[in-house]
């Protein structure tokens, strides 16, 4: 979401700025056009704290995600900075358009593929789908569709059956190139969802990315959802997302000392382990969304 910022930052201000960035994701920002080098001992140089409070007022007020850094900088700035894209801003090399190397010598070169995130953080279990669903959907389609299963090493990620394990094997930067090859995503609401968006199609595709999103009523579609996407909510359909997402945590404590564990950050309708929302998304909702594509 920095990215699209900044990006729109430079669109409706051009060549007013000079912008650098420090961030846990640097392999975001590679080739990207609109950063320069700048020291923070600069006498000129300003930093700033970037945050996205907008997103306090997302049940409410009809703004995506991709307003959030924007409205701060705004605020920030005294700017009246404008969305010139619906996606984050992600840039790709002619030569990492071109990329082979071990993790894509294993999916076979020219090979077509969707990529599928079927686990998440441990902070967030309410974003989490039973993997036995997600394991439904791939057997829905075996033959028909090949499957490369990625996620962190560091999160919970269930290795699926009869998909090709990429799980720890990628970077971001081996990620996002992935993306570019990928036919098509599959995946809760992740930075998969957003790269899927953000990242350009290859040459012969569509020019949006198909992307499948189980999303339950967790987050308000309009805050997280893209134009393109399937983006599968209930949000309006519970009494506990009857306004907007109700942006729960955890299904259950974890007793890790988290103030996610907090009464009020935890699942009001749990079932078996899975928020009530997720639970009533059916491998078959997301087998049809795939079909459509």
């Amino acid at each position: 979401m920095l990215t699209a910022a900044v990006r729109d930052l430079h669109a409706c201000y051009p060549g007013a700025y000079a912008t650098d960035v420090r961030t846990s994701c640097p392999d975001l920002w590679q080739n990207n056009p609109h950063i320069t080098p700048l020291e923070e001992s600069d006498p000129e140089a300003e930093t700033i704290d970037c945050h996205y409070p907008l997103i306090h007022q997302s049940n409410t007020r009809p703004y995506h995600f991709i307003h959030g850094f924007i409205s701060y900088l705004n605020e920030v700035l005294q700017l009246d900075i404008q969305p010139t894209l619906f996606k984050g801003d992600v840039h790709l090399s002619d030569d990492e358009k071109e990329w082979t190397s071990h993790i894509q010598d294993g999916i076979g070169e020219g090979m077509r593929y969707w990529l599928i995130n079927a686990g998440g953080k441990r902070d967030f279990t309410t974003k989490w789908w039973p993997v036995e669903r997600f394991q439904s959907v791939v057997d829905h389609f075996q033959g028909a569709i090949e499957f490369v299963q990625i996620g962190e090493a560091g999160h919970v990620h269930q290795p699926l059956r009869g998909v090709i394990d990429l799980l720890g094997a990628t970077s971001l930067r081996q990620l996002v190139r992935l993306v570019y090859t990928a036919d098509g995503c599959l995946s809760p609401v992740s930075l998969l969802m957003h790269l899927a968006e953000a990242v350009d199609t290859r040459s012969g595709m569509p020019q949006n990315r198909p992307c499948v999103v189980v999303a339950g009523g967790r987050e308000p579609p309009h805050w997280e959802a893209y134009p393109h996407h399937q983006f599968i909510h209930t949000v309006g359909m519970l009494l506990c997302c009857d306004n907007g997402g109700c942006w729960k945590a955890r299904v259950v404590p974890l007793n890790d000392g988290s103030p996610l564990d907090d009464p009020e950050m935890l699942c009001v309708q749990p079932i078996n382990g899975v928020p009530r929302c997720m639970n009533m998304i059916k491998p078959d909702d997301v087998i049809r969304r795939i079909e459509g594509y």
